[in-house]
């Protein structure tokens, strides 16, 4: 069965989905040479309107379920995992499959990487082809321009914060990056350097995002689910939202039901 074609038809009436213009999906679901495909009206298009201020991101993602999930909820960028210490990484060609169906939606994906070498880029651009590559590591500003160039997407630079000193860093990439992304400072319990960069559940004190303004719309990341993000965007001011734990059911494995929960949360504020 496709995986895709439970959530196949137009949101309620009056329900506005998150970050999208709710224009009728209809069947958007369909077999296609054996794989899965995905056709939108062109008006189906990501939007940061009045009455949908904010955009999210479910990140982690690597089933066909909880890709569908993101979608029918309305998320504006889904994510895909490129860091082997993670339990949700995913080799490129595998994040293509899941991404094909994508092609032709409104959907923005993203490729997430730790300190990524050309060869990872290339192989990235080669596969998945996505709109946009995370950088969570410690690239220079130099370092995320030639990522830009050399992938020809763009580039959200991810920092890791636990003070107002953290976030003040990221003003030297402001403009250099296409988007910035503000994440809990992962804590090293072992004390081995062996700390996650992200996707661990860690949260920061939201306010020091507050009145914080940058080109571009930024997102914040970090402990957040379904239960806490509206509050999370109201403390920090956020326009973006990004969360991969907090929609889990185990290290890596994505529930749907707390995908949907996540999203219509996002929809509420």
């Amino acid at each position: 069965m496709n995986p895709l074609s439970r959530f196949a038809t137009a949101p309620p009436e009056g329900e506005q989905l998150c970050g999208v213009d709710p224009s009728p999906l209809g069947e958007v679901a369909q077999r296609a040479g054996g794989g899965l495909a995905l056709s939108f009206p062109p008006t189906y298009l990501p939007t940061m309107t009045s009455t949908s201020r904010f955009g999210a991101k479910i990140c982690g993602l690597s089933t066909p379920e909880s890709v569908a999930a993101a979608v029918a909820g309305g998320a504006a960028y889904v994510g895909f995992v490129f860091f082997a210490r993670s339990p949700r990484n995913l080799d490129p060609e595998a994040a293509a499959r899941l991404a094909a169906p994508l092609r032709q939606s409104p959907v923005k994906t993203v490729a997430v990487t730790v300190n990524p070498d050309d060869a990872l880029i290339d192989r990235l651009m080669a596969t998945l082809k996505p709109d946009l590559i995370q950088a969570h590591g410690k690239e220079t500003p130099a370092r995320v321009r030639e990522i830009a160039q050399r992938s020809g997407a763009g580039v959200i630079k991810a920092f890791s914060v636990s003070s107002a000193a953290d976030v003040d860093q990221a003003r030297a990439f402001d403009g250099v990056a296409q988007h910035l992304m503000f994440d809990a400072r992962p804590i090293d319990v072992n004390g081995e350097g062996s700390a996650l960069p992200g996707g661990t559940g860690a949260r920061f004190d939201w306010s020091l995002l507050e009145g914080r303004r940058f080109s571009r719309p930024h997102f914040l990341a970090g402990g957040l689910d379904p239960w806490n993000v509206a509050e999370a965007i109201r403390a920090s001011g956020a326009p973006l939202v990004d969360v991969s734990s907090g929609v889990e059911r185990g290290p890596g494995l994505k529930d749907p039901a707390l995908i949907t929960a996540f999203l219509d949360a996002v929809k509420r504020v």
